[in-house]
């Protein structure tokens, strides 16, 4: 069984990101004794959210309502209840997600998203917070490799070039203070897995978030890497491509330890997602260890209806880590 540090507290750990891989993980690391605070993007504007988020004038729910169920200690048929969404033929609830509408609701009912998360989180009795990066929602662009301005986080994927920089609308767009506060008293961030262009980096262009992360906090700073690379945003990209992106972003060396999966993904698994433009995301170690990075890769993936990470293992590899870089510190 896994000790905690005797310092009196759980380890403090930030994790930035969205999508369906920060749940995978955000499941196994609730299992341990950390303090977790999920600092979650707000530049969604695709499916459910961009209607929400256009129709209701709010910030975009889907990814909060994502991690909010991973981090919930409910019934399964409560997460169930909140990842519904409703099938076509259902009028002009298809496509929602309950979760989405009840935060909505909430939203309506208190005039303010950051207090319908936070009710939210009571209700569900999620396991540490959830924050949104901004209290309003922000507009993804990209400028292509070609010089062409993309504008909107689900159209940048579509737009099927290489991309050569992000930056948000508005641009000097305030973190919410809780989440700053939140970086600073780290022991440690975690940034991924997940999208790297469309839910890594926007937490990461809000600047006083940056600035936090980058000379505000003595926290060990971990990358976790995606398995796949993604089609329309990391095509053909090795591990330290991922990282190279986060520098030219940030401006400078932020990660400590990269965590990345270096086990054999079953030829037939490759096919069906060779079909959809994905491939395995190639460790280059020795690029990554001379430019010093340290890296721990083991065989960290599972294969059902989708490929995923091995939440338990990895957030073992996590929990190591941070056990630790708490006892350097003391």
């Amino acid at each position: 069984m896994s000790k905690q540090p005797s310092e009196g507290r759980k380890p403090r750990i930030v994790v930035m990101g969205g999508g369906t891989g920060l749940s995978v993980m955000l499941r196994g690391l609730k299992q341990k004794p950390l303090d977790i605070t999920a600092i979650v993007t707000v530049a969604d504007d695709g499916g459910s959210s961009g209607i929400l988020r256009n129709e209701l004038q709010m910030p975009p729910p889907g990814d909060i309502r994502n991690v909010l169920t991973a981090l919930a200690d409910v019934e399964p048929l409560m997460s169930d209840m909140l990842s519904y969404r409703f099938p076509a033929g259902s009028g002009g609830l298809a496509g929602h997600s309950l979760g989405n509408l009840i935060l909505a609701a909430i939203t309506d009912i208190s005039g303010d998203f950051v207090t319908a998360v936070r009710e939210l989180s009571r209700v569900f009795a999620v396991s540490g917070r959830v924050l949104p990066a901004a209290d309003q929602a922000v507009i993804l662009h990209a400028e292509m490799e070609d010089g062409s301005i993309v504008t909107g986080e689900s159209k940048i994927p579509e737009a099927q070039g290489r991309i050569k920089r992000l930056f948000l609308e508005p641009e000097q767009v305030e973190p919410l203070p809780e989440a700053v506060q939140a970086i600073k008293e780290a022991d440690a961030i975690l940034i991924g897995p997940g999208s790297l262009y469309t839910s890594i980096l926007p937490n990461l262009l809000v600047p006083k978030l940056a600035e936090a992360v980058l000379n505000n906090t003595k926290a060990i700073k971990i990358f976790v890497c995606n398995v796949m690379t993604q089609p329309g945003e990391t095509d053909g990209y090795t591990v330290s491509d991922h990282l190279q992106a986060v520098y030219d972003h940030v401006g400078h060396h932020l990660i400590d330890y990269v965590i990345v999966n270096d086990g054999e993904i079953p030829l037939h698994v490759q096919d069906v997602y060779a079909e959809k433009g994905a491939k395995p995301v190639q460790l280059d170690y020795d690029v990554l260890t001379s430019r010093g990075y340290k890296v721990i890769a083991d065989t960290l993936v599972l294969f059902r209806r989708y490929l995923r990470h091995d939440a338990d293992k990895l957030s073992e590899h996590i929990w190591s880590l941070v056990q630790n870089w708490m006892l350097r510190k003391r």
